[in-house]
């Protein structure tokens, strides 16, 4: 059983509210956003919940652009019946007007990079993106609304009752081994998956299971202990990583992109850092550039031979690629002096 490091960054970019998790060297980003909107028709006093997942051929080769696959739709199943259908966010707390104002709140998923076990990251990213949202403050005179900024009215936050959080377990050789949490390579020999979404109240909000293979009794009860312990851990997490972003907002310290550009943390790719010698700079700078000079090759100048005549290359023995044993062969002679010709240039008047 192994399960990966869990980082999780809380970043603010106005005016969304965005969670970036790392999970093993798999990455989410997510962004939370408000607005108004008339409620629907069967439920005029609650807020709509939108869940919208996204994986781009930045995150891995396999995803292809403005198509949704087989892959992308089971997630967004998935997490709208972690977070959505498990009644986890008090929607009635949304209505403004009953009937005609309600928030609507949007959830974006972004996969940045794909390293496997995609339900966990998102489920992650999104209820500690719900969690850190602050939606703006409302006064209602009548039939008018007015929705205050920031700085006039302090942004309320969402009435959140629990969070769920997904725990992925695969199974290989027909339920014989159970792993934690897999990668992406384990992903594609597996036999089965098991999804279980569980708050830390130890109460089961979603359970799936896929692949085709037959699960006992035994093993989802050992799977669901399983979860319990990591959805507490994951849940101290949060907790904990939320309560640094307010109080690092609280002393007027750096945070959200500001404290995260620095530390590369919301790029896709990574890089390892390495020792510069600073030392004796100007010294090392001067023996590479003396290495790297070279001597330019001295071409022979045309040689005036007679009027009318130039000559390159004169003294010099040239065999024309011949070998040994072609070089006894009869030479061309001048017709005057019985000499073998130099090669020359003519120039004809």
């Amino acid at each position: 059983m192994r399960h990966h490091a869990i980082h999780i960054s809380v970043l603010l970019a106005e005016p969304h509210f965005c969670v970036l998790v790392e999970l093993g060297k798999t990455r989410v980003f997510c962004q939370v956003s408000g607005e108004l909107v008339p409620p629907k028709d069967s439920r005029p006093t609650e807020g709509i919940m939108f869940f919208n997942l996204e994986l781009s051929p930045m995150a891995s080769p396999a995803f292809e652009p403005n198509r949704q696959s087989e892959l992308l739709v089971t997630l967004n199943r998935q997490l709208e019946r972690c977070l959505r259908n498990s009644k986890c966010i008090d929607t009635e707390s949304l209505c403004v007007v009953s009937g005609e104002k309600v928030w609507q709140i949007r959830v974006d998923v972004h996969v940045l990079n794909h390293d496997g076990n995609l339900m966990d990251a998102a489920s992650i990213a999104a209820i500690s993106a719900l969690s850190h949202f602050r939606r703006p403050d409302v006064a209602i005179q009548g039939r008018d609304v007015t929705v205050f900024s920031p700085e006039e009215r302090d942004p309320i936050p969402l009435s959140i009752y629990h969070m769920p959080i997904c725990v992925s377990f695969a199974f290989f050789l027909q339920g014989s081994y159970l792993l934690v949490d897999p990668c992406e390579r384990e992903e594609r020999v597996k036999d089965g998956l098991l999804v279980i979404a569980m708050n830390k109240h130890r109460e089961i909000c979603s359970i799936q299971s896929s692949g085709g293979i037959m699960l006992l009794k035994d093993q989802v009860l050992r799977c669901s202990k399983i979860a319990s312990v990591k959805v507490s851990e994951i849940t101290e997490l949060i907790n904990k990583a939320l309560e640094n972003d307010r109080k690092i907002r609280k002393e007027g310290g750096k945070f959200g992109f500001a404290e995260s550009m620095p530390k590369e943390r919301i790029t896709t790719l990574k890089r390892d850092e390495v020792p510069v010698e600073m030392t004796d700079v100007k010294e090392t700078a001067s023996d590479i550039v003396d290495r790297t000079e070279t001597t330019a090759e001295v071409v022979p100048s045309a040689v005036l031979v007679g009027m009318g005549t130039a000559q390159i290359g004169e003294g010099i023995v040239n065999s024309w690629a011949l070998e040994e044993d072609e070089e006894d062969e009869p030479q061309t002679e001048d017709r005057k002096t019985g000499t073998v010709s130099d090669v020359c240039f003519c120039a004809v008047e």
